[in-house]
């Protein structure tokens, strides 16, 4: 059976908190968030930046319960600056069969990245 790839999870328009040149790399999200966009730690994400257009890919790293960190480190910190708003996404592989009952997860974010 044919694959086709779909979303898969979506954490929309969330703030970045922070941002840390000097780390190795990914991007840094309260684990509460993860859970909530059905995300896992390690998972390839791609960010894509509302506030200056640029796209990117990453893992995702585990930030401290209830704090709503949205950090993005490394390298990909020089395309993003503390308060940007960027949409963070997951694919994944799913057989042809499935895509009439696939559902993504998709979380919206208001102010200090509180889903709504």
């Amino acid at each position: 059976m044919s694959k086709i790839t779909l979303l898969k999870s979506k954490i929309h328009r969330a703030t970045v908190t922070e941002t840390d040149l000097n780390y190795e790399g990914s991007i840094t999200i309260d684990s509460e968030l993860i859970e909530l966009a059905g995300l896992h730690v390690y998972e390839k994400v791609q960010v894509l930046n509302i506030t200056n257009g640029a796209r990117f890919e990453t893992y995702v790293i585990e930030g401290k319960r209830g704090n709503r960190e949205v950090s993005i480190n490394g390298a990909a910190a020089r395309l993003a600056q503390k308060g940007d708003m960027v949409i963070i996404i997951a694919y994944a592989q799913v057989d042809e069969s499935e895509i009439s009952s696939w559902k993504p997860s998709i979380i919206k974010l208001g102010p200090d990245n509180n889903p709504k």
